[in-house]
């Protein structure tokens, strides 16, 4: 009886360590198998740009922005001694600039003090002083954009808008030097080409075109404008200059404007200047409706380029 009795032990023993056995060597083979692993990639960090999210569906749109959008612009402009003029005619106090500006480099500065200026190269550094310029440019500057467009449908309101009362830097109110100066004068065909491009080139933050240039950004585009035409600049180089001095004012914008082209087959470089400055994707309700179509990044964050110097 003790020797059965044993025998049944070692044999219930066995099995205990045949089923430990088996299940070890099933938890092997499954591991080496269907194993996965997991691996974190030192290359694959986020970038601090806003489109970079993790909704993106893959890093295409970062790579449009950092390939198409443009880092700076030259305007085909001469410059000469008009920022000089500006500050003695009054249009931009030295003072109140500079509280505003704070200090500027040499190759800024002489944009204020120069009389050799010829073409300027804006970038994302210098892209706020070159907006104030042309804002002062335009603004100052005798067309008659301002003095029978749109600005002037309302007489009593002209002074009371983001580019009229907006521009608080120079001496006297804005309205003394509004219209006032001949720093530049044009030829009838020069003023033909402006008025035409003046309205069909808009800006994100409005829906106005910049013949009725009621903020900076839109002051500023006349400004540049009558510069081009006055250097005989063709419309279509003037199109193509205008894109990309909006593309550094409002970034965000055109940087998902690029987004949008690409997803439609354009890169930057093949985008039509004049169609992407028009009210169906500059203006401020066209860039709404383009970027509710945009598939490959999530809803915009609020915000853009402000009105104020």
């Amino acid at each position: 009886m003790k020797e059965k009795l044993q025998r049944i032990i070692n044999i219930i023993s066995f099995s205990k360590w045949a089923l430990v056995s088996s299940v070890l060597i099933f938890i092997l083979i499954f591991n080496y198998l269907f194993s996965v692993e997991i691996r974190i990639t030192p290359n694959n960090k986020i970038k601090g740009n806003p489109l970079n999210s993790a909704n993106q569906s893959s890093d295409k749109p970062q790579q449009v922005i950092e390939q198409r959008i443009p880092q700076e612009v030259k305007l085909p402009i001469k410059w000469a001694d008009l920022g000089k003029k500006l500050t003695e005619t009054g249009v931009i106090d030295n003072k109140k600039f500079a509280e505003v500006m704070g200090s500027l480099s040499a190759s800024d500065q002489k944009l204020l003090e120069g009389t050799d200026n010829s073409e300027i190269v804006m970038n994302q550094s210098n892209s706020r002083l070159v907006l104030n310029l042309l804002w002062a440019f335009g603004l100052a500057n005798k067309n008659d954009v301002l003095d029978i467009g749109e600005m002037k449908q309302n007489p009593s309101q002209t002074g009371n808008m983001a580019s009229t009362g907006g521009w608080t830097i120079s001496k006297g109110s804005a309205m003394t030097h509004y219209s006032m100066h001949n720093f530049v004068s044009l030829t009838s065909d020069q003023q033909k080409m402006v008025e035409e491009m003046s309205k069909n080139i808009y800006r994100p933050c409005c829906n106005n075109s910049t013949h009725f240039p009621d903020c900076n950004h839109g002051m500023a585009m006349l400004g540049l404008l009558e510069l081009m035409a006055a250097n005989n600049v063709s419309e279509q180089e003037a199109y193509k200059v205008a894109l990309n001095v909006n593309a550094l004012w409002f970034p965000q914008q055109y940087q998902e404007l690029a987004v949008y082209f690409s997803e439609n087959g354009k890169n930057w470089n093949q985008i039509n200047a004049k169609e992407a400055l028009g009210i169906n994707y500059s203006s401020a309700s066209g860039y709404k409706q383009m970027r509710a179509q945009i598939k490959s990044l999530p809803q915009p964050a609020q915000g853009g380029g402000g009105c104020g110097v």
